[in-house]
């Protein structure tokens, strides 16, 4: 049995570890382990809703702000407060500012790099750059003479940093493709991307107070007031980050799958979906009817089957086994009386092997993200969703409606595109919203509690997928809080009735040429943009062979 060991794979976030058995250049068996215990719902054990709802934030510093808001949502709940009009466009726009910088930061800055080789780029001719470029419809914002220099530059001083230690040498040298020009073009739009998802980071700590660990909103509203100078920097940010969006993202992707189709015939996963939607409505209030609420979001709530068929949630059906995560017990709770009670014995995948728990919906493995969002309101009829979506459909040779096209890992990077710039056109629309309300005389943004004991449920989204708080308070103390980010659910272990996990699914199928670089794993990863830092064990059963290797991000081995 022959065992590959990476440690860490860079570009994401946290804890994470992927072991995979490859047999005849597949991955015949994958297991998932999370390397890191967080039990933050220990943390805020008798704590108020309103000291939640900051102190919750600290479990992520790329998507604080939603579990601020599925944190304010569930106190919201408890509380009895529905509250005002310019509270939701707020809480939209300061959510909306981290989804686009986490989505940007996540295509260009992390998964790019799976693609895209920017020391190819210097075999590229700059005329045929611009030739490439018209030919596609990709972007030109940047002078790519001047780029060019720069990497020239770069890769004289022999200090690679950022562009290091990654796999371009992968597969004898044919994992990447080789299209310098492409290169050149995408490269460029590496290095805005660094500038535009510190732009929309910039809107979430104008609404925020700061970023990460926004401090304004709270179950009750929000604490940020608008003023006049703030609603116009705040269009003007909003404005370039749409801009530079709506001619960059999804015409990269388009590129990336001529270059790579490959890449778009492996990768599905568990094929079943969830999610809880996100960016409240504007038929705003909807009252005490949870689902009404849910279904009107701007990406609205569904659980889908195999066959994309759609049911609203039902928060009884959400269960957490632990019989293989290093937890007490082999029991499985139901929503929400789950527990948060550690035990690590050893890491054993016949056994106990993460400390990730095992969600499940009616018992089934459900992918959390960005796709789940799409697909759930393409179904729910989301005009500009289906329009697009069915655009790119027919750009990818497939027939409008045919959702299945986009499962596999490419299908999964590319359909986010959507998303993003759907957001970021929302965000302008946003602002002109809250103007032209606080011009009609609308000035409120915090309603107090209506009473101090109650139980609440935040169904929201974070840029990852379906993000689940539950907190029950007594006397304006908490006595029992959960959590189910999304990644719980992707990066879940095998469940009770030996189903693998979503992460796990999507991995097993998935080409391995190279045992001591998988590129197409790592791709696969990558794909659901997990919130964890990862390590990859590969083994194949018929060469006996060991390999293992620690890198940094500065290439240091």
């Amino acid at each position: 049995m022959t065992r590959s060991v990476i440690d860490p794979i860079t570009r994401i976030e946290g804890h994470l570890r992927v072991e995979m058995e490859v047999e005849n250049g597949v991955v015949a068996d994958a297991w998932v382990s999370g390397g890191c215990f967080r039990g933050m719902e220990l943390v805020v054990q008798n704590r108020t809703p309103e000291d939640a709802a900051q102190i919750v934030e600290r479990i992520c510093g790329v998507c604080p702000v939603s579990h601020a808001h599925a944190s304010s949502i569930a106190g919201d709940k408890a509380y009895g407060i529905t509250i005002s009009n310019n509270a939701r466009i707020v809480r939209n726009l300061l959510e909306g500012a981290q989804f686009l910088h986490s989505h940007i930061l996540w295509l260009y800055n992390l998964a790019a790099l799976d693609y895209v080789n920017p020391l190819n780029a210097l075999q590229a001719n700059v005329d045929d750059a611009y030739a490439v470029a018209l030919e596609n419809g990709l972007a030109l914002h940047s002078d790519l003479n001047q780029l060019y220099e720069k990497l020239a530059a770069f890769a004289d001083n022999g200090q690679l940093s950022i562009f290091s230690g990654n796999w371009f040498d992968a597969d004898g040298g044919e994992a990447y493709v080789d299209n310098p020009e492409a290169n050149l073009i995408l490269t460029s739009h590496y290095l805005e991307a660094l500038k535009m998802q510190a732009r929309s980071s910039e809107m979430a700590a104008l609404l925020g107070g700061k970023m990460p660990h926004v401090m304004t909103s709270i179950p009750g509203g929000n604490m940020w007031v608008p003023t006049e100078s703030k609603l116009d920097d705040l269009l003007a940010m909003a404005t370039e980050v749409r801009d530079w969006v709506n001619d960059t993202v999804l015409a990269d992707t388009v590129m990336l799958a001529k270059l790579y189709p490959e890449v778009l015939t492996f990768g599905k996963g568990c094929g079943r979906y969830i999610a809880w939607g996100v960016f409240e409505g504007p038929d705003w209030p909807y009252g005490d009817n949870y689902t009404e609420q849910m279904l009107n979001r701007y990406l609205p709530m569904a659980v889908l089957d195999e066959q994309f068929q759609a049911s609203d949630v039902q928060e009884n059906l959400i269960t957490e086994y632990m019989g293989r995560s290093w937890y007490k017990g082999s029991e499985t709770y139901t929503s929400p009386y789950f527990t948060t009670d550690p035990d690590y014995t050893d890491y054993n995948v016949d056994d106990r092997y993460t400390w990730v728990k095992c969600p499940t919906y009616d018992g089934k493995p459900m992918e959390a993200g960005s796709m789940s969002r799409i697909f759930a309101a393409y179904v729910r009829g989301v005009p500009f969703i289906k329009e697009q979506v069915d655009a790119v459909l027919g750009i990818l040779g497939a027939k409008p409606g045919d959702l299945a096209a986009f499962q596999s890992t490419l299908g999964r990077t590319a359909i986010r595109q959507i998303e993003t710039i759907y957001i970021a056109n929302l965000m302008v629309e946003w602002v002109n919203e809250l103007a032209e309300a606080i011009k009609g005389g609308d000035s409120e943004y915090f309603r107090e509690p209506a009473r101090l004991t109650g139980e609440g449920t935040g169904f929201w989204e974070a840029p990852r997928g379906a993000l689940y708080h539950s907190e029950k308070v007594v006397d304006g103390k908490i006595e029992g809080y959960q959590i189910i980010i999304p990644s719980t659910w992707n990066l879940a272990p095998i469940n009770g009735d030996g189903e693998h996990g979503p992460l796990e699914q999507a991995l097993i199928g998935v080409p391995v040429a190279d045992i001591e670089k998988p590129i197409n794993a790592l791709r696969t990863v990558h794909s659901f943009d997990p919130c964890t830092a990862c390590a990859v064990h590969v083994t194949e059963r018929g060469t006996g062979k060991h390999f293992e290797t620690v890198t940094s991000p500065w290439g240091v081995k």
